[in-house]
């Protein structure tokens, strides 16, 4: 197989209906404060993951929590897994701080995240 590799899971966002209740169990179970603590958003740095709570699951609508594959290249890793069969869900998009991200389908609906630092 050939194409571009991944660096792995180490983005994994949680949509939460709560977000003071989830900062909270969020921090006691990974014992540490959030790195960023926003209305928006609360994500915590745990060892090389990244951890973040969306209230109401986001612009997105999440419904469940979506692991994000760090990929070198986001347009020619979309590329390869949309030709593999699965199905673009969120296109790239700007999310800020340098980052881009993008979700995809498997044909059985799991919902994959992608993103690259640039």
């Amino acid at each position: 197989m050939t194409g571009s590799s991944t660096q792995g899971i180490r983005t994994v966002l949680h949509p939460v209906s709560d977000l003071a209740t989830a900062r909270e169990v969020y921090a006691a179970l990974l014992g540490v404060p959030p790195q960023t603590d926003a209305s928006y958003y609360v994500g915590f740095e745990v060892d090389g993951q990244h951890i973040g709570l969306v209230p109401g699951g986001g612009p997105q609508g999440m419904t469940s929590p979506v692991a994000y594959w760090h990929v070198p290249d986001l347009e020619a890793k979309l590329a390869e897994v949309t030709a593999a069969g699965a199905t673009v869900r969120e296109p790239v998009r700007d999310v800020g701080g340098g980052r881009l991200a993008a979700t995809v389908t498997d044909p059985d609906g799991n919902v994959l995240g992608l993103l690259q630092d640039r």
